[in-house]
C-alpha cells in the first residue's frame, strides 16, 4: 500500500524503511539518569492523593463515568473515573492522551478487558480538565513550559500525574491488588514510557505512536507537532538538550521490564518515525510485542483494538 499523498514540505516518512527504523536506538543518558527519576518517584509516593469523587458524566456500555481529583507532586489534578457498575474491577488502566488534552471519555471507551476499572487523567495545563491558569494549554508553549531545568519542566509533573492517577484509582477500586495496566498515545505513549521503569505497580503497557523518544535525533527531524516548537527552542537556546536528555523515553524505555505493545507508524507528519522506534526498538521488557502500520488512522485501529485486548488478557487479564 502507497503512502499518502500529502500537503506537507517534508518527508513523514523522513525517508527511514521498516528496516532503517528498527535500527533506531537511544542515545547516551546522562550518568544520573536513574537517580533522577527515582528520586521524583519518592517524592511523589510522599503525596497522598486523597482522591474526591465528583459529578456523574455518564453511564454507557456497563460502566460508570464521573470526574474525580487528586493530589499529586504537581498539585490537585482532575480525571475521569471510569467504574463497572455491577461487580468490582477485574482489571484496572491508566489511560493517557494526546496534546489535544482530554474533554470527555470519547474513544477510550470501550476499555480494552470487560469487567475494568480506569482512570483517565489529563495532562496537567492541558484541554479541558487539565487546564491551569499558571500553565500554557497550546501544544507548543506546554512542551515548553519549565525547560530551563529538569527540576521545573512540566513533563516531570505530567508524569508525576500518571504515578498519582495510578495510586488514586488502586484507592477507589481496591479490588484491583495493584495490577495495572497503562495506555498512552502520542504525548501519552511518551509520558508513559518515562513513567513505567520506576512503577512496578504496571503490569504491562501499550504505547501508541509515542514522542519524546531519542531527542538528539527529534531535533534534526521537521515535524507539525510539539516537537517543531522545541527544535525552534534548541536553535535559540541549545543548553536545554540537556534537560531535554533527562526525558527522552527512548532512554526510559531501555529500563522497562515489563511487557509492551508498542504501535508505531512509518508515516507521520505529527511525530517523527524514527522517535517512534526508537521506543519501539530499546524496550527492554520481557514479552514485548510489536505492531506497526504505514499510517496508524481511526480506520485502521480495529485491528489494533484486537491485539490490544490480546495483548491485556495475557498480561493483566
Amino acid at each position: 500500500m502507497p503512502f499518502p499523498v500529502h500537503p506537507f514540505d517534508f518527508d513523514p516518512t523522513h525517508g527511514r524503511t521498516l528496516e532503517d527504523l528498527l535500527k533506531v536506538g537511544a542515545p547516551d543518558a546522562p550518568r544520573d539518569f536513574d537517580a533522577f527519576w527515582r528520586g521524583c518517584k519518592a517524592a511523589a509516593d510522599g503525596i497522598p492523593p486523597r482522591p474526591r469523587l465528583g459529578r456523574l458524566v455518564e453511564e454507557r456500555e456497563g460502566c460508570q463515568v464521573r470526574e474525580i481529583s487528586y493530589d499529586t507532586l504537581g498539585g490537585r489534578c482532575a480525571a475521569l473515573l471510569v467504574l463497572p457498575i455491577d461487580g468490582p474491577a477485574r482489571h484496572g488502566f491508566v489511560i493517557g492522551h494526546g496534546y489535544g488534552g482530554r474533554a470527555d471519555a470519547g474513544s477510550d471507551l470501550p476499555l480494552p478487558l470487560p469487567g475494568s476499572a480506569a482512570i483517565l487523567p489529563p495532562a496537567p495545563g492541558l484541554p479541558e480538565l487539565g487546564l491551569r491558569p499558571d500553565l500554557p494549554s497550546d501544544p507548543a508553549g506546554h512542551v515548553l513550559h519549565g525547560i530551563g531545568s529538569r527540576d521545573t519542566y512540566v513533563l516531570g509533573d505530567c508524569v508525576a500525574g500518571l504515578w498519582g492517577a495510578a495510586t488514586a484509582l488502586l484507592e477507589l477500586a481496591p479490588s484491583l491488588d495493584g495490577r495495572l495496566g497503562l495506555l498512552g498515545e502520542s504525548f501519552g505513549g511518551g509520558i508513559g514510557a518515562l513513567a513505567l521503569p520506576w512503577d512496578d505497580r504496571f503490569a504491562a503497557a501499550r504505547l501508541t505512536v509515542p514522542t519524546f523518544g531519542n531527542h538528539p535525533l527529534r531535533l534534526t527531524r521537521p515535524c507539525t507537532g510539539s516537537g517543531e516548537s522545541v527544535r525552534a527552542h534548541v536553535r535559540a537556546y541549545p543548553e536545554a538538550v540537556e534537560v531535554l536528555a533527562y526525558f527522552d523515553a527512548a532512554t526510559a524505555a531501555e529500563r522497562v521490564r515489563v511487557p509492551g505493545l508498542t504501535a508505531c507508524a512509518l508515516f507521520d507528519p505529527a511525530v517523527p518515525p524514527p522517535g517512534q522506534f526508537a521506543i519501539h526498538g530499546c524496550w527492554a521488557g520481557h514479552g514485548s510485542w510489536r505492531y506497526w502500520r504505514r499510517v496508524i488512522s481511526p480506520t485502521r485501529g480495529r485491528r489494533l483494538d484486537w491485539v490490544t485486548r490480546d495483548f491485556f488478557r495475557r498480561w493483566v487479564g
